[in-house]
């Protein structure tokens, strides 16, 4: 596969072909990471790409792809790949391999099948003629697995030796072996032509299947960019015109017909309909859209027709940043892998001693050239760290490539690995455990008013106020009735209005408000009280200047907050609110959505210092908010979680950014992160197992080449399916 490097600022992005194993990637990153100007350099075996960090006024690109190719690795900079020219070049490469396959397995099956028909001791004839196994094994080996001798030149080379040195050393020794045996003065009897041909067939065979089941982990990126829409029906000079998304601006009016993909993120601002959200935010129910609603493109319009303004384009579009955000997540490491990188490093030269070690022990101690030989052969080729190097980086591309498809957004595979250590979960209260938005919640008339004429000319009175809470009258109230404008208006900042509404003297607002106006509300007090102990903000309105109704409003708590509060619970977390609030309205909210621990009158710039206490106590916390007065809390925190419908700022802190505004996509990003840690641990066990048991038996002469080779192929694909199995995880 021809390697890709698209410049991002002082980030490269590499796409990178031709390696075979942990040390590959290793090399490339000491290679490229020891350059003047280079601050950080991570390659990912699975998905095959590295993010270098970079000085661009000390080192230029093609310095860095001078570097990649003279460590054997071919390079090309380019200014951004399609989906459909990464699949072609994907499928070219697996053309390539399976081709290589096929003509090495047809080349191979004839010394096979001597093999076979010798261990029955059943003559073949032809078969076991010495110059026909050499005639068929000779391309095998010099021509199909010249891969491997030529990447085993630039490991030398760099002194970092690699899977291919081990595959080059084994077969070698096995044709070279059987040259000597056949035709100068050996023993006839012993050729090991067909294990060097079979050896290279079922690496062959094996790179095929990892190559393959490879590709399924990065679908979620594949499935995210296929949303991505192709034209735009836009409104020009009076005119519809189809146009390339690329063409349309910032300010342009674009028409959606139904069934139809949104190209681009704006605003409503003619028409309503329903649209399918479930590829960004996993929500299966239709989101309702309606004037002033925001819509995202890649989403799909089911009923309606309407326009909207666009107001992102290209790059900065939701569906464009979380196709960035799951690519680097996809590209990055987490701290385990750092050790299965050290162990990397090592275990190479480490296996070339143990297999020198084992051809002199059975040489000189057993006096046995062909056991010593086959043994020897066997532990070079049973040793690859293959799966050690993919053990990680599989589990964590399918992990948040999952999530993705969930709307949750893992910046990391260091957040990744984080995120299911935590035992302490913070939340901010407004927009993250509530709507963020003040609701109308009771109506209390008084002195003979009616309920309906109490709203309604309460909506009048607020509807040219631009308070949060008077807007949330006013909303209630226009649902219900046609509301007229004030005869008179007269805001009071703080306090209240005054308005006049069919001749009637009206006073909208607090207590304090009432006593300046010499109006009495004590024979409301018990119901004001009552609503004020629920966290309820109280309004009263007067009328002629007598008390005629009050009027409650809150910031309600989200339908899920509760549920997933209590799912945290049963996850044996620690759950803190912290809010601005007042005591009394925190603890009334906090009694609602069954949370205990509450950190009330916090001012936004000391949220961070609360989470710096609670983690100077030893614990382990995660940080839920929306808001830009959120995102030093989150910076801080163990791990930060954005709630994706607040603030730019609060995602860019975050270690994870939830794009629906649920609580219960944390618990379910916790959970992700659990079972992705846990397909990590299981295929480190089993690749460090592989190979603690696999290497003493060939070293002590209990395994043939041939299954050795066969072994080592499949151990990778074994880790591969294991993290594939990621897949049918349920959030």
């Amino acid at each position: 596969m021809e390697k890709i490097i698209t410049a991002k600022g002082n980030t490269l992005e590499l796409r990178i072909s031709g390696m075979t194993c942990a040390s590959c990637s290793a090399r490339i990153e000491k290679k490229v990471g020891g350059l003047p100007g280079i601050y950080k350099a991570a390659v990912n075996l699975a998905s095959e790409k590295a993010f270098v960090e970079y000085d661009p006024d000390m080192i230029k690109p093609a310095r860095v792809v001078k570097a990649i190719h003279e460590a054997g690795y071919k390079a090309e900079v380019i200014e951004k790949i399609s989906p459909e020219i990464e699949k072609q070049v994907r499928e070219k490469e697996l053309r390539k391999m399976g081709m290589l396959f096929i003509s090495s397995a047809v080349l191979s099956f004839p010394l096979f099948l001597a093999m076979i028909l010798m261990f029955f001791k059943i003559d073949a004839g032809i078969l076991h003629n010495p110059y026909l196994q050499l005639g068929l094994a000779t391309p095998v080996q010099f021509i199909i697995g010249f891969r491997f001798y030529r990447n085993s030149y630039h490991n030398i080379k760099s002194l970092s030796p690699g899977m291919d040195v081990l595959v080059a050393m084994g077969t070698s020794a096995a044709y070279f072996f059987s040259i000597y045996n056949a035709f100068f003065g050996g023993n006839k009897e012993n050729l090991y032509f067909e294990a060097s041909a079979i050896i290279i067939t079922l690496i062959l065979l094996g790179k095929y299947l990892e190559t393959r089941a490879k590709g399924k982990t990065s679908e979620a990126i594949k499935k995210l960019v296929g949303l991505q829409a192709k034209t735009a029906r836009v409104l020009r000079n009076g005119a519809e015109l189809d146009i390339l998304i690329e063409d349309v601006v910032v300010g342009d009016i674009v028409l959606v017909r139904p069934g139809e993909k949104i190209p681009v993120d704006g605003k409503i601002t003619e028409g309503n309909s329903t649209v399918d959200e479930s590829m960004l935010t996993g929500e299966s129910i239709p989101v309702e859209k309606k004037l002033g609603s925001e819509v995202i493109g890649g989403t799909i319009n089911q009923y309606g027709a309407f326009y909207f303004k666009a107001s992102k384009i290209g790059k900065d579009t939701v569906l464009s940043q979380i196709i960035k955000i799951v690519e680097e997540a996809q590209g990055s490491k987490a701290p385990v892998q750092h050790f299965a990188d050290k162990v990397a490093g090592i275990f190479v030269p480490a296996v070339l001693g143990i297999a020198v070690l084992t051809f002199l022990i059975w040489l000189i101690g057993f006096g046995d050239l062909t056991k010593a030989l086959v043994s020897a052969v066997s532990v070079l080729v049973i040793a690859c760290p293959c799966a050690l190097g993919l053990a990680t980086p599989t589990a964590i591309m399918v992990g948040t490539g999952k999530g993705a498809q969930k709307g949750i957004l893992i910046k990391n595979g260091e957040s990744l690995e984080k995120a299911y250590q935590i035992n302490t979960i913070v939340l901010d209260k407004t927009g993250t455990i509530t709507k963020g938005k003040p609701e109308l919640t009771d109506i209390v008339p008084l002195n003979g008013m009616d309920e309906n004429m109490l709203l309604k000319i309460a909506g009048i009175a607020e509807k040219k106020s631009e308070h949060p809470l008077a807007q949330a009258i006013y909303k209630a109230a226009k649902e219900k009735f046609d509301i007229a404008d004030p005869e008179i208006f007269e805001a009071f900042p703080g306090k209240g209005l005054k308005a006049l509404i069919d001749g009637k003297s009206i006073v909208i607002g607090t207590k304090k408000w009432m006593e300046e106006n010499r109006i009495s509300y004590h024979s409301a007090i018990i119901q004001i009280e009552k609503l004020e102990s629920q966290g309820k903000t109280v309004i009263i309105l007067a009328a002629n200047n007598e008390i005629a109704g009050i009027l409650a409003v809150a910031d309600t708590i989200k339908e899920t907050s509760r549920e997933a509060i209590a799912e945290f619970k049963k996850m044996g977390l620690e759950v803190i609110m912290i809010t601005g609030d007042n005591k009394r309205t925190a603890e009334a909210i906090g009694r609602e959505a069954g949370i205990e621990k509450i950190f009330a009158e916090v001012l936004p710039d000391h949220k961070a210092e609360e989470v710096k206490k609670l983690k100077s106590q030893g614990k382990i916390v995660a940080m839920v908010g929306d808001g830009i007065n959120d995102a030093p809390a989150l910076a801080i925190a163990d791990i930060g979680i954005a709630i994706g419908t607040g603030t730019d700022i609060a995602m860019e802190t975050s270690d994870i950014t939830l794009i629906k505004g649920d609580l219960k996509s944390v618990a379910s990003a916790i959970r992700l992160s659990k079972k992705t840690m846990a397909k990590i641990k299981q295929n480190l066990f089993w690749a460090f197992f592989y190979n603690v048991i696999g290497i003493p038996f060939a070293a002590l002469g209990f395994l043939n080449p041939i299954i050795a080779g066969g072994a080592m192929a499949f151990s990778s694909v074994s880790v591969v399916s294991n993290s594939l199995s990621l897949k049918r995880m349920k959030a």
